[in-house]
Formats: C-alpha cells, structure tokens, sequence
C-alpha cells in the first residue's frame, strides 16, 4: 500500500459514538479533527460534543467517559453539519479503523436527508491509517496506544479515548509512519544501537511559520566523485553497494 497521500490538507479525524454498531441506531457524540497542511499541523481544528438524543451504552462511557448530563445542552448534529461538511469537503481524510467512523458520519448526514452529503469518499479521500499501519507493521499489534508507544509519542494525557486528543496523536503517528517530521537517534535504545525510525524515535513537530528548506543540487565534479566511490565500495566488497 503506498504511504504518500494526496492533496496537500489532510484532515486527521475522528469520533466518539453512544457505542456501536450504527445499526442499532447509536449515534455520534463527539467529533475531532486535526487539519494538516503539506505535513504541517495548522491548528487550524475543528471539535464539537453533540446532543445525540439517546443514552450511551456503559461500555462506551467507560471507553470515552462522556456522560449524558455533560452532554445536556449541546448542539445537534444538524446545528453543525453544514460547517463539517465545509471543513472537510476537498481534504484528505486520516481516520484509524475508517470505516468505523465513516459510516457513523454517513448515517448523520442521512438522519438528516442531506443524501448527497452521506456518503464522505464522494468529497473527500479517506486513507484508512489502521491499514497503512498493518502494511507496515505486519504481524504487531497497530492500535494508537501500540502506534504511539512504537513511535516514542506521549500518552500521558490519553487516560480516556477523546476524539481530539486521539486526532492530534494519530496526527503524530500518520506523520511519523509516512517518513516525516521525527528526529532520530543513531545511538537508539535497541540492542543493535539504531532506532529505524521507529522505537525510540521522538516525535518533533515544524511550526506552520517554517519556510521549506533551500535544496542545493550536486554539481557534476561531485556526482562524478560519488560514483567513483561506488565503484571502489563495490569491488572492495566483492558486490555493488547497498545505496547509490
């Protein structure tokens, strides 16, 4: 599965429900989203809690820890939609385990008989990271908390799942598990002294403000050293190198 996305927003989301499935009619009650522009977190975010006019299940108030009288007074998702709907329309959407959430959105687009809003991939593009991850990371365990742990990202704040707080942590992982924005230790913490980018790496994020680094191209006197050093490698070696 290729890594690289596009467009340049991305929108990383996700979602809190009453508990699932949505076919039992559960609903959304709170919304997270974390907006990334060319690898680069804007935040510029969207979040809201919803009124979602039924009870949640114990198990999901154990899971997210939102309760119906912290809920008493909010929107519904009708006082919202038209500017979710805006926020996301044209991004590329960032969501672990996607088809969770996506048809949870669906189906509050539907409630609304806004059809031509129910169905999110017919506006956006929606990368689901869970696979990205598991194409990765084959055979390991690939739930944010093992994501976040792999990829040296705090979670000393995640003592309950929040659909904000979860998107600016997968926000880190996406950015981390498509090859940006970490900084490396050659030393690493592992038995063979390098971290691969991967266990031990330490999540650094570039402000919005940065201006893109100035790319010096080498000139031909040095490509022309390169390659005599390839060469010398290879026949030092007895087969050609391992980079070029």
């Amino acid at each position: 599965m290729a890594l690289n996305t596009p467009g340049d927003r991305w929108v990383v989301l996700d979602t809190e429900t009453t508990g699932m499935p949505v076919t039992d009619g559960h609903r959304v009650l709170e919304i997270g989203c974390v907006e990334v522009v060319r690898r680069r977190l804007t935040q510029r975010n969207f979040h809201v809690y919803l009124q979602p006019d039924r009870e949640s299940d114990e198990g999901a108030i154990g899971v997210h820890g939102i309760t119906s009288e912290f809920l008493r007074g909010k929107p519904r998702f009708a006082e919202v939609a038209d500017e979710f709907y805006e926020y996301i329309k044209g991004a590329t959407l960032i969501i672990h385990n996607a088809a969770f959430d996506v048809g949870f959105l669906n189906n509050e687009f539907a409630l609304l008989g806004q059809h031509d809003r129910a169905d999110l991939s017919q506006y956006c593009t929606v990368i689901d990271s869970l696979a990205v991850a598991r194409a990765r990371h084959p055979g390991q365990r690939n739930s944010l908390d093992a994501l976040c742990k792999r990829y040296g990202i705090d979670l000393s704040e995640r003592t309950l799942h929040g659909a904000l707080l979860d998107s600016e942590l997968l926000a880190d992982v996406y950015l981390a598990i498509t090859g940006g924005q970490t900084t490396l230790s050659l030393a690493g913490n592992g038995a063979d002294g390098d971290s691969g980018g991967r266990e031990g790496s330490e999540i650094r994020r570039l402000p919005a403000s940065r201006q893109p680094s100035r790319v010096i191209m080498a000139s031909e006197a040095e490509l022309a050293e390169h390659a005599a050093r390839l060469e010398a490698v290879a026949k030092a070696a007895g087969g050609p190198a391992l980079w070029g």
